[in-house]
């Protein structure tokens, strides 16, 4: 297998190559793709020594051509942050000008990553096309990743949506609950960055109330909610709900306190640093920092899956294919899929109630509007998209937010 990872130069690829090699994925060349080769020599030197500790045969090498590094690839794994720590920086601050939530994937910082991103990836995704094996799937890592892997299905690429969420989720429960991590199956179901954990079955059995009683508070205090809201859903959200469900909390907070970029930036700083070091073949502590826990594991997983070796179910974001029925069928949900060599196909969920049936619906509606918005770009789209968002939703918030997206992100969209 050749294997591609376009955004090569990411601080996390070395992650990416501890977990290729720790699990013995059978690559036979990694390729790591990126414009910015200072950080690529660094990153592929690092990355292939880590694979070199661990014995795997794998030929590492990295280049800043698109086309060199997607030729014959069996699979493409898209990790992008277009604009870098700098564009998510001011996508974490300018919202607040507006009075909402300044974040990276959510609201009006999610909206303008949309806009930044997702030309790019039809465009790579057109060039793996051309390029890459016939059956090669392409795996998007890059957020949003609900919105950027709709669009990479809707223009007829192959491909399946990756976060780190649910296998998150899956091993502090596991630890929790002293079991293998592979015993547990997570009820997960929603959009990315807007899902719930309903159930954790291990061997048949439904362990999630018994998991609420012993750990609601370490629960509650990993999402930042309050215990009385966990234990009055009976379920978990995922951390990215205390967005909608503590907004206003949430902005007071952000207000005082350094951006998530900033504090991202001093570690990227010091783990580039580390990596220049011709004796470092292992991955350093501080990668741990940097967030993207299981990252690894998660890709191998879907890798591994995705050559028929195995059977087990994974979440990832899919076309829903009428799972949930309150849905268009083409939309993207992420939920528990059955993967092969031919792609991935939902499994079955239970009936979602309208405690979550409203908010998905409303937020999948916000997501229609965001791609429309990021393929033909255009004001009026971007100002519909914000009016939708069950985070803005008022007409004056939404051209503020439009005025200041469209200021900030010039220079990334041509139409602007």
């Amino acid at each position: 297998m050749k294997l591609t990872v376009i955004g090569g130069g990411s601080t996390y690829t070395p992650e990416l190559a501890d977990g290729l090699a720790r699990l013995n994925l059978p690559v036979d060349e990694l390729v790591l793709v990126d414009p910015d080769l200072d950080r690529l020599s660094a990153v592929g030197a690092v990355s292939a020594r880590i694979m070199g500790r661990y014995g795997h045969p794998a030929r590492v090498r990295w280049t800043s051509s698109l086309d060199d590094g997607l030729e014959g690839a069996d699979s493409v794994l898209i990790q992008l942050r277009i604009g870098g720590q700098a564009a998510r920086q001011r996508d974490e601050t300018w919202p607040l000008d507006c009075g909402c939530v300044g974040q990276e994937t959510t609201g009006a910082g999610g909206l303008a990553k949309a806009l930044r991103t997702v030309p790019i990836v039809i465009d790579i995704a057109e060039r793996t096309a051309r390029r890459a094996s016939p059956y090669a799937t392409i795996i998007d890592f890059t957020n949003p990743v609900g919105i950027v892997t709709r669009a990479l299905l809707t223009g007829g690429y192959r491909a399946i949506g990756l976060c780190n969420v649910a296998i998150g989720f899956q091993r502090k429960f596991a630890a929790m609950l002293g079991v293998e991590p592979a015993r547990v199956a997570l009820g997960h179901v929603g959009l990315n960055h807007l899902t719930w954990e309903r159930s954790v079955t291990v061997d048949g059995t439904d362990r999630l109330p018994g998991l609420l009683d012993a750990h609601v508070k370490e629960i509650s205090d990993e999402i930042e909610l309050p215990v009385s809201l966990v234990q009055s859903l009976g379920m978990v959200p995922s951390y990215y709900l205390r967005y909608y469900y503590a907004h206003d909390k949430v902005v007071s907070e952000l207000r005082g306190t350094r951006t998530r970029a900033e504090v991202v930036m001093e570690v990227e700083r010091d783990l580039l640093r580390q990596y220049l070091d011709p004796a470092l073949d292992r991955k350093p502590e501080a990668l741990s920092k940097r967030g993207g826990a299981f990252y690894s594991e998660a890709a191998v997983d879907l890798l591994v899956a995705l050559t028929g070796s195995s059977d087990s179910p994974l979440v990832v974001n899919v076309t829903n294919e009428g799972t949930l029925p309150f849905l268009p069928s083409d939309a993207v949900i992420e939920v528990p899929a059955a993967i092969d060599a031919t792609g991935a196909a939902p499994l079955p969920v239970s009936p979602v109630g309208p405690l979550l049936r409203g908010l998905i619906a409303h937020v999948y509606a916000y997501e229609e509007l965001a791609l429309d918005a990021a393929i033909h770009g255009g004001r009026q789209r971007v100002y519909d998209a914000l009016l939708a968002h069950p985070l803005v939703g008022q007409y004056d918030v939404a051209e503020c937010l439009t005025d200041k997206l469209l200021a900030e992100n010039a220079r990334y969209l041509p139409w602007a």
